[in-house]
Order: structure tokens, then C-alpha cells, then sequence
């Protein structure tokens, strides 16, 4: 037992001969002394020079070190700079095995970074390159590593234990970095960088505070940022915390039209990297008046990962969002409009598969409800969303004066330039969308459309609108369509139907057109090719069957268009001057087939009192041109006025109508009396008059025959044989 007592008595000696002696030396040596030698070995071992103007200075309890106005420069050129440097770690708490910062203060930093032409950055070029033959010798040193790495790995996993790490504080000020790309012409500044923490210990939380200017050039942008913190993390540096996280970011410059704008964050936030789950908690980022709040828990970091909780934008105004951030502004129609607009969500859904669900979605005074969900094996969106009403034309840009006199000069501009591709292939074909989509009341167009239904699919380049139907103006359309991708030259297919649509308000809210009346029925099949507005035109084929039941054209008098004719056959006079602007119809159909940008029409047919509307024509899309060749069948009597009388002479006879030149320029003056083709009916009419006076001279010639057999007969056969002269005069004169 003597001897144990005595080698140990022996260790604690020579350990405090050992400190001992550090202290004499430390006391006794002056490292100032050494400067041009240490000096001299950065330059021999580096590219760098070292200049040490200030004092070196060191302590033994606590164990420090302290440099002062140290520079390093690189081909005579500033890389680094250093105005003081202090490092203080506790002497008692390495003899007791768990090592204690006891001061780190680092003030005035100021760092050069660049990168040249060749995409070289200046700090690559501070170790000298390696002699060949070191080269050879660093390949094995790190081969041999690499050897040793697994075993110490091995060791830390089986007998690590937790780091005991403390720092009493830190100080960082006055720093400083500089950047510069002379490829692009960036530069960057990091300035008045500043940090403060203290009572640093893992298992404990301790406060941080961060503060600093960043300038940019390219864009011109300025951003100064404090951030305040409590900051904490365990023994094992497994697990996280943040609590208590105020941020705050002024930025001004070239992105924010010259204006100041705020950004702020704040909220708490903990990570899990053993069990893979992380906390966001009463976090909210604003920018502006735009603010987000949410709480979200996170589970799984890998490609399956499981989210719960919600997401919210509150109420803003998007027009004074602009306005704040220094961008230009949204001219609307209406100036009261993207004054109002928010967003909620609950976010859920199992491992790989987050989803949405209470979404709530307010533009204004409309609400739109929903869900949705994104598979993350696959990209798959499902998405259901339904809302109740929606005025667009509220949010069109508003019409400036003249905008109908000069409207075709941007059109003709537009039409010069290059034409783009309608739809992103490559993307579409990646799509994979199951989406619903309802709404109660939509005016778009000045057009009313009621419970608008939309379903659509795509996948692996086929996009389908299963379903595209609602209410129109007292009837109701279906439509679907197709879009075959899978090929750079992509398919349509459109087919629709629209039934008792009344055109009259319809086309007075569309268009301010009111030259047609009725309820419409329309069938629509076409198909067409390719990934421009014009070439799909081009490529266009199909029909287009129509039917309007009781209806009127309006702004045309198509009776006194047959009455003008009428009066001349029978050398006549109107004598009526009113005749309205209406023509009434019982009903009106025909077949467009389309070819191309050209609807041809062979079968018009409408029934009108005493009229039949007969007629073919067609309609020109891409030059907005209408030429159609009109007949009037006179099939009974048409109108009161005398001149206007249906003789036999006119009846079934066709009075011609033309309507030629540019429906986009209206309609009141496209239909007109067709007086070159008047004489074709003119001939009808004469040929009809031969006719019938050949009729009436053969008839008379018939009677007279018929007379003189009667007489002859009479007078072989007597009076009594009356009725058998009648019976052979029937057989004579079929």
C-alpha cells in the first residue's frame, strides 16, 4: 500500500512540476520575440506574406492566446486582416477533461475574396503546388487514412462518448468580407458582421445575436439583418432546438424600385436527426404586409416523409403589395379588386402523400373550397376545388379611349411576330393531374355562365377534360376535349353541345350583338393538329350542326326584301312605310362543315310566314368575311300590302338575298336585296305566266271542243241519252 501511495504521491509531483514549469516559461518567454521566425515559416511553407505589426500575448490561467493587428497578403495584395484576436480556454477544465472556452473575441476581420477570369478563386492559390513527388507521397498518406478512418469510426460508435463542450462567451465585430467575380462584374460585401453569444453549453439553451450589411452590385441591393435568438442542441448534437427567433431584414435597392422593404421572421422550431422529426411552431415570415403563419411537425427526412398541421396568409392587398415593394401596378377595370385576398390550409396525409385538406382560398368576394394531395413516387396531383362566384371581367385591364378605333394596329403587330408554341410538351408529358374544379356563377366576357362543372385527367402526355358543362342563358352546354401529347405534334379533339341557348342575350353580352334571337342547339365534333394558334386553324376539320327554334333575325326586314321584289313582278308599288327591323322564324338549322379556317354551309333552311329562307355560303374565320347567297321561297301570303299580293304568278318562286363583307364590323349592313340575280326569278316568274296562260288557252280550246261533241251527240242520241253523252265526255277529256 506504501508503494501505491508513494507513485502516486510521485505522479501529482511531477504533474505540478509540469505546470510548473509551463508557468515559468510562459512568464519567462516573450512571443513577440519569435515573430520574424514565425513570419518566415508562413512564407516558406505558403504563398501568403505575414505581416505581425501588433503585440503577441499569452496567459496561464486561463490558458490564452491574444494576436493583434496581424495581416496576410497574397501577390502584394490584402487577403486577410485581423485587428485582434483573443482565445481563453479554462486551464482547470482540461485537467478535468472537459474543455472550456472561457472568452473568444474576434474583432475587426477583414477578408478579401475573388474569383478571376478562368473561374480561379484567389484562396485556391494560398498553399504552394506540390512537388511531384510529394504528390505521390499525399496519395498514400491519404490511401493509408482512409485505411484508418473505418477503425476509428468503429471506435467512436462502440465506446464515443457524449462531447462536453462550454463556452463562457463570444465575441465577433467589426468584420468584414469582400467578394468579387470578375466574370460576371458581381461584387459582394458582408459588413458590419457582428455575433454575441455566451453561457454556450450543449444541454443548455443560450442566447445569439447576429447582426450585418450585405451590399450586392448586380443587382444593386442592400440588406441589413439582426437576428435574436436562444439557440440549444444536446451532448450528442443529435437534437436542436430554436426558441424565441426574432429576425428582422431591411432591404432597399434596384429589385425594390429604390423603396425600403421589411421582411421579419419569428417562432420556434426543434430537429430530431435520431428519430428523423422536426417542429416548426408559431413560425411567421412576412415581407411587406404580406404575413404566413404556420405550425408544422415533420416526420421521416427521406423521400417518405409525414407533415401535419396548417398554413395561413392573411388577409392583403396584393395591389399594395406592389406598391410596397416597388413594383409596378395592376390596372384592373375595377380599382377595388386584389384588395383582398387570404389562405388556409390544414396540411395531413400519410408517409409520401402530404395533403391538403380545409382549404379555403378568398380573391376578394369570392371563396373558393377545396382539396388536394401530391404523391411524391410519382408527381400525381389530386385536386378538388369548388367556389361560388367569379366576375373576371373585374380583373381585365381597363379600356383605354379609342381602343375600338386603334384596336387593329396591336393586332396586326402581334400577328407579325413570332409565333410560340401553345403548349410545354416535355412538362405535360410528366404531368399526372386528377382534377375537379366547380363553380356557381362565373362572368367572363360579360358572358354568365352558371354551375360550371370541369373534370380533368392527364397522364404520360394525354390530357382529357372529361367533363366541361354548365348553365347558359336559360340552357345548358357539355363539352370534351382531348389532347393527345405524346408526339410533337399534338392531337385535339373537341366535341360539344349546347342546348336552347338563347342567342339574343348572349350575343348582346358577348359581343353587343343583337342581330339574332332564339334558342340555340348546336352540336360540335372536331378534330385538329399542332402546337400554334395557326396551325391548328390550318388543320381544323369537323362540323358543326346548328338548329335555332323561334327566334328572329333582328336589324333586317327579310319580308320587305321579298316585298320589293314581289312589287315589280306585279308592276306595283309599296305603299307601306313601316316595316319593322325584325324577321320572325319558326326554325333555323343547317350543317358548317369546317375546313380549316373556312365554315362552309350548304343546307341553310328557315321557316317564315309565308317564306322559305334557302340558302349556302360561307364564313371566312381567319379574315372575318361572310358570303352567303339567300333565296326567299314565296310559299304563301307574306304581308297585307297590295302590291305585295301572292299571285299565282310569284308563288314558289325565289326572291334572292345576299350578305357579303366583314361580320366583325356588324351586321346590319351585311344582308341586302340581291338585284343581279332578280333576273333568274324574273324568268321563274315569266315561265310560270306562259305556263299558265298555255293553261288557260288549252282549257279554253278543251271547252269549246267539249261543246260541239255534246251538241253532236245530242242530237244522234236525243235528249234522253244526256247521261250517256256525260259518261263519254268524261272518258274523251281526262
Amino acid at each position: 500500500m506504501k508503494a501505491i501511495r508513494y507513485a502516486l504521491i510521485a505522479i501529482v509531483a511531477l504533474v505540478v512540476l509540469a505546470i510548473a514549469a509551463i508557468a515559468i516559461a510562459m512568464v519567462v518567454i516573450d512571443p513577440n520575440d519569435y515573430k520574424p521566425q514565425i513570419e518566415k515559416v508562413v512564407e516558406e511553407k505558403t504563398n501568403l506574406d505575414l505581416i505581425l505589426e501588433g503585440d503577441i500575448g499569452w496567459s496561464f490561467i486561463p490558458i490564452g492566446l491574444e494576436l493583434n493587428d496581424v495581416e496576410a497578403t497574397l501577390d502584394g495584395e490584402r487577403l486577410v486582416a485581423l485587428k485582434q484576436l483573443v482565445a481563453q480556454i479554462d486551464f482547470w477544465s482540461l485537467i478535468a477533461m472537459s474543455p472550456k472556452v472561457d472568452t473568444f473575441v474576434l474583432d475587426g476581420l477583414d477578408a478579401h475574396l475573388s474569383i478571376n477570369e478562368q473561374g480561379e478563386g484567389n484562396w485556391t492559390r494560398i498553399m504552394p503546388e506540390p512537388a511531384e513527388g510529394d504528390v505521390k507521397k499525399d496519395k498514400k498518406d491519404v490511401a493509408s487514412s482512409s485505411e484508418k478512418t473505418p477503425t476509428a469510426e468503429t471506435e467512436s460508435e462502440q465506446g464515443g462518448e457524449a462531447l462536453n463542450f462550454n463556452v463562457e462567451n463570444v465575441q465577433i465585430s467589426n468584420a468584414q468580407v469582400h467578394y468579387s467575380d470578375l466574370r460576371t462584374g458581381q461584387k459582394v460585401t458582408l459588413e458590419d458582421f457582428t455575433v454575441n453569444a455566451s453561457n454556450i453549453t450543449l444541454g443548455s439553451e443560450f442566447p445569439l445575436d447576429i447582426g450585418f450589411r450585405v451590399e450586392t452590385t448586380q443587382p444593386q441591393l442592400a440588406v441589413d439583418g439582426s437576428i435574436e435568438v436562444r439557440l440549444a442542441a444536446n451532448e450528442a448534437l443529435n437534437e436542436f432546438a430554436v426558441s424565441g427567433l426574432e429576425a428582422v431584414f431591411k432591404m432597399n435597392g434596384e429589385p425594390f424600385g429604390g423603396k425600403s422593404v421589411t421582411a421579419k421572421i419569428s417562432g420556434s422550431a426543434k430537429a430530431n436527426l435520431e428519430n428523423e422529426s422536426a417542429t416548426l411552431s408559431d413560425f411567421t415570415a412576412s415581407l411587406a404586409n404580406l404575413t404566413l403563419n404556420t405550425n408544422l411537425d415533420v416526420k421521416g427526412f427521406g423521400d417518405k416523409p409525414t407533415l401535419k398541421g396548417n398554413v395561413a396568409i392573411s388577409e392583403f392587398s396584393l395591389k399594395e403589395l406592389l406598391e410596397n415593394l416597388g413594383q409596378p401596378a395592376i390596372q384592373t377595370t375595377d380599382e377595388e379588386v386584389l384588395k383582398a385576398i387570404a389562405f388556409s390550409t390544414n396540411i395531413g396525409g400519410p408517409a409520401g402523400k402530404p395533403a391538403l385538406s380545409d382549404l379555403l382560398i378568398t380573391l376578394d368576394d369570392t371563396t373558393f373550397k377545396g382539396s388536394g394531395s401530391y404523391n411524391l413516387d410519382n408527381g400525381g396531383i389530386v385536386f378538388d376545388l369548388q367556389g361560388d362566384k367569379l366576375n373576371a371581367d373585374r380583373y381585365l385591364a381597363p379600356k383605354a379611349e379609342g381602343t375600338e378605333t386603334e384596336s387593329n394596329a396591336p393586332t396586326k403587330t402581334a400577328s407579325a411576330a413570332p409565333e410560340g408554341d401553345l403548349l410545354p410538351l416535355e412538362t405535360l408529358r410528366g404531368l399526372l393531374l386528377d382534377i375537379d374544379f366547380g363553380l356557381g356563377e362565373l362572368i367572363v366576357s360579360n358572358l354568365t355562365i352558371n354551375e360550371i362543372k370541369a373534370s380533368t385527367t392527364a397522364s404520360k402526355g394525354l390530357l382529357k377534360v372529361d367533363e366541361f358543362s354548365g348553365k347558359l342563358y336559360e340552357g345548358s352546354f357539355g363539352a370534351n376535349v382531348t389532347i393527345d401529347a405524346r408526339s410533337d405534334t399534338p392531337k385535339w379533339s373537341i366535341n360539344s353541345d349546347v342546348s336552347n341557348v338563347q342567342t339574343l342575350p348572349m350575343l348582346a353580352d358577348v359581343a353587343e350583338v343583337t342581330m339574332l334571337s332564339g334558342g340555340a342547339n348546336l352540336k360540335i365534333n372536331a378534330t385538329t393538329s399542332g402546337n400554334r394558334i395557326s396551325v391548328l386553324r390550318d388543320k381544323a376539320d369537323g362540323q358543326i350542326s346548328f338548329d335555332l327554334a323561334k327566334g328572329e333575325f333582328r336589324k333586317m326586314n327579310l319580308t320587305r326584301m321579298a316585298c320589293q321584289g314581289i312589287a315589280l313582278v306585279n308592276q306595283d308599288k309599296l305603299t307601306t312605310d313601316n316595316w319593322g327591323d325584325t324577321t320572325p322564324f319558326d326554325d333555323m338549322h343547317g350543317v358548317l362543315d369546317i375546313n380549316g379556317n373556312t365554315l362552309d354551309n350548304t343546307d341553310l333552311t328557315a321557316l317564315m310566314a309565308g317564306m322559305k329562307l334557302e340558302g349556302n355560303g360561307t364564313v371566312d374565320l381567319k379574315k372575318t368575311l361572310v358570303d352567303y347567297e339567300l333565296g326567299l321561297r314565296i310559299v304563301g301570303d307574306i304581308h297585307r300590302d297590295n302590291a305585295c299580293r301572292v299571285t299565282e304568278y310569284v308563288e314558289d318562286v325565289v326572291i334572292p338575298v345576299e350578305c357579303r363583307g366583314d361580320f366583325s364590323a356588324g351586321a346590319a349592313s351585311l344582308c341586302s336585296f340581291d338585284g343581279s340575280r332578280f333576273r333568274d326569278t324574273l324568268k321563274t316568274i315569266a315561265s310560270n305566266a306562259a305556263k299558265k296562260k298555255a293553261k288557260e288557252e288549252v282549257d279554253k280550246a278543251k271547252g269549246k271542243a267539249e261543246e260541239k261533241v255534246r251538241e253532236k251527240l245530242e242530237e244522234k242520241l236525243g235528249k234522253d241519252g244526256g247521261d250517256k253523252v256525260k259518261d263519254a265526255l268524261k272518258g274523251l277529256f281526262k
